[in-house]
């Protein structure tokens, strides 16, 4: 039976956190594997992948010195010899190449050279590199210089909920979004985007879920239009079925996305979708299908496909359909199982 063995950083429960969690449940259902993890950090991962019953090694990574990282990272591959290490991100990307070859001194990188050196690393010492989306691909191949062939997509995948119940006909229309509040979410496109809605209707209402270093600043500028009483933080919520059940709109305003777990979350529970065409966005959401993809970044823009699905039921009823359906279709968790599990034994075979 071939070892699988996951490295996860696992400091936080967000977009990577929640993928790594739905692949490891998704292989679950080989038998033929073998999958062990080791994480970073406890944290919601570690317990999460722990009630799946898979045993989960946590190398606390503020308990232990770089040097103490290094070495039981070390032992636990030896003693587990797996097949295959699948490492997520660039902190285990660069602990799974030095694991076995770390030398005796101290390894101390300047965080400006982390990126580089994970790239470098990628595309020397890795076998398969996997993009999320073929717009990452082609960053790879273009932007970085990797061979076309080592470089795969398999687009993240999601646990389908059941079909959820409509949303009633309330006073207001909600449009939400959800996320950890960094800069790169961009959430203060999304509070003027409300501004511009705000000065042509009464009957829209916003709800932003999660938290993040943005907060303050966020509530600042909320407060600062005047928009307390429409725009609202939901914090973290640790069921986040609830919250999209509650909107009738869902609203991404990222400057740069992979395939963000989030909006595949909401296209799951039938709401739409209003983004901007950035990263691998054209390739979850068709525009005029499952919502609307916009090329110029200005709130009046976004604010004007926001109030047209408003006042066009039968419109956005259809395109609810159609998100769930392409979820269904293309983004589901055994989709992406499958997926990863073909790479596997493609690299078993190969090496």
């Amino acid at each position: 039976m071939p070892t699988v063995l996951h490295m996860i950083s696992g400091d936080l429960w967000a977009g990577a956190e929640v993928m790594a969690y739905h692949l490891l449940k998704g292989l679950q259902k080989f038998e033929e594997l073998d999958i062990q993890v080791v994480l970073l950090n406890e944290g919601r991962l570690s317990e999460e992948i722990r009630n799946l019953g898979i045993r989960a090694h946590v190398v606390d990574e503020s308990r232990n010195s770089l040097v103490s990282t290094f070495r039981t990272m070390r032992e636990i591959l030896r003693k587990e010899k797996p097949d295959i290490i699948h490492s997520h991100g660039y902190k285990v990307n660069i602990l799974s190449y030095l694991m076995p070859k770390m030398p005796g001194r101290k390894y101390n990188p300047r965080y400006q050279f982390i990126s580089r050196l994970n790239l470098f690393l990628l595309s020397r010492y890795f076998h398969r590199v996997v993009g999320v989306s073929g717009e990452i691909k082609k960053a790879f191949v273009k932007q970085y210089r990797f061979r076309e062939d080592k470089v795969g997509v398999i687009h993240n995948g999601i646990e389908i909920p059941d079909s959820p119940v409509t949303r009633d006909n309330n006073e207001y229309f909600v449009i939400g979004s959800s996320g950890r509040l960094f800069p790169v979410k961009n959430y203060a496109f999304m509070i003027e985007i409300a501004r511009v809605m705000r000065k042509k209707t009464n009957r829209i209402r916003f709800a932003l879920a999660g938290d993040g270093p943005e907060m303050i600043k966020l509530k600042a500028l909320v407060s600062r239009y005047h928009l307390d009483d429409v725009f609202t933080f939901r914090g973290h919520l640790q069921n986040i079925s609830l919250f999209y059940q509650g909107l009738d709109l869902y609203l991404n305003t990222s400057i740069n996305e992979g395939i963000p777990m989030s909006v595949l979350e909401a296209m799951a529970h039938k709401l739409p979708v209003v983004a901007p065409r950035v990263g691998g966005f054209p390739e979850i959401v068709d525009d005029g299908v499952q919502g609307y993809l916009l090329e110029e970044r200005n709130p009046e823009a976004f604010a004007e496909k926001c109030l047209f699905l408003s006042d066009n039921e039968p419109l956005r009823q259809e395109m609810s359909e159609a998100a769930r359906k392409k979820v269904e279709q293309r983004f589901s968790m055994e989709q992406m199982a499958q997926n990863y599990f073909n790479l596997y034994v493609e690299l078993m075979q190969g090496h």
